[in-house]
């Protein structure tokens, strides 16, 4: 499908959506007529701004344009909130009036329609409000003991700090990422790990931005492999401006650490999408450990939880992963598993534990709901 195809059926999906939700809506709020237009116009801002906030990124470096998409991107939130809850409103409100029928009482059915079409304008909103300030809060710092068995004993309290999914794009910029690169210094981590989806948008637009990334510091350092998004938005641009800022971007390769007398293996692959791009780079996680001490501990760096099905058979012990954002709010969350074998969490897959961060920034909508962003901080330990 062609990116042109693609955007036409997005619009046309968008605007059969607000066509839905202005006629379920609008009349049942008994308004006067020029709040009714004023409600047509809206949900007609809302249907232009939302694909145009997708498609507006070779501009985003300008002010305006960011502004633009940033509007875009918080109505996309609300209108996912209002569509949702509207579509719930028709389900209870065809329940009650069928329930009434069989029982034969009569209900104030234009009250009960205008009092539940003021209350998904409210929750929408509330849910908009309370979404978007989890979201641009920090992340939370989330604990995580992993067990592993037949850890040496130098590696017992060993830490790994992992970030995911920041999305630096016009919502997301430097005073944001700084604060997520002091947090995670503040951890004293061994390690650090950047799993993905750091970016959406060009270097050219977004490389100051993302600066402040050449601050984290480990005592073994910071190692970063490539999301879906770097994909999108020019991963060989990306990869040296990553290389350049003092980052270790792992494609296909691994490192050995030295720790005490034990030696970790710390192995990253390409995003699972990536061969769609360019096939010299498909992730291949067996190719990640060709040349490794034999017998070390392993751990793999992957974008993508669905990545374990090649991983777990290579010999790897840990996996960490994000791209799924836990769903990053209601009722999406609930979708992701579809595409991923993990939403979010530590969870076990053959021999190999995959923890699934749901990532330290967001992406769209400046709204997290149910699914709280987070810094985690993983601790192996001797199972």
């Amino acid at each position: 499908m062609s990116r042109v195809s693609f955007l036409l059926r997005l619009i046309a999906i968008v605007a059969a959506a607000h066509v839905y939700v202005g006629l379920r809506l609008i009349p049942d709020l008994s308004l006067s007529g020029g709040r009714q237009w004023a409600g047509v116009a809206a949900l007609v801002l809302s249907c232009i701004l939302m694909p145009v906030s997708l498609v507006i990124r070779p501009f985003a470096a300008r002010p305006w344009a960011d502004w633009v998409a940033g509007a875009g991107l918080v109505l996309m939130g609300l209108f996912s909130s209002l569509f949702v809850l509207t579509l719930l409103r028709d389900v209870a409100l065809a329940a009650a009036l069928s329930i009434s029928a069989l029982a034969s009482a009569a209900l104030p059915v234009p009250a009960l329609k205008t009092a539940s079409a003021f209350a998904v304008l409210a929750l929408a909103l509330a849910a908009t409000l309370a979404g978007a300030f989890n979201a641009r809060r920090l992340a939370r710092v989330v604990r995580v003991d992993v067990p592993i068995a037949g850890l040496p004993a130098a590696l017992h309290g060993f830490t790994i700090a992992q970030i995911s999914d920041i999305h630096v794009g016009p919502t997301i910029k430097q005073g944001y990422v700084a604060h997520i690169v002091q947090a995670v210094n503040a951890l004293r981590p061994d390690l650090i790990a950047v799993t993905g989806d750091v970016v959406d948008g060009p270097v050219a637009q977004l490389a100051p931005h993302t600066r402040p990334l050449g601050q984290l510091a480990a005592r073994h350092g910071a190692y970063l492999v490539t999301g879906n998004h770097e994909y999108y938005s020019g991963a060989g641009q990306w990869v040296a401006e990553f290389r350049r800022i003092g980052l270790r971007v792992l494609m296909n390769e691994h490192a050995v650490l030295d720790h005490g007398d034990a030696q970790l293996v710390v192995a990253g692959v390409t995003d699972y999408s990536a061969g769609a791009f360019d096939p010299a780079q498909a992730s291949n996680p067996a190719a990640a450990l060709a040349g490794a001490p034999a017998g070390a501990i392993s751990l793999l760096l992957a974008h993508q939880p669905r990545s374990a099905a090649a991983a777990a058979p290579a010999g790897y012990r840990l996996q960490l992963s994000g791209h799924t954002h836990g769903g990053q709010f209601l009722p999406w969350n609930f979708f992701v598993r579809f595409q991923q074998p993990f939403t979010a969490g530590l969870h076990r897959f053959q021999d190999m534990w995959v923890y699934t961060s749901r990532g330290t920034g967001y992406w769209g909508p400046p709204l997290r709901l149910g699914a709280p962003s987070e810094i985690t901080l993983l601790r192996l330990v001797a199972a």
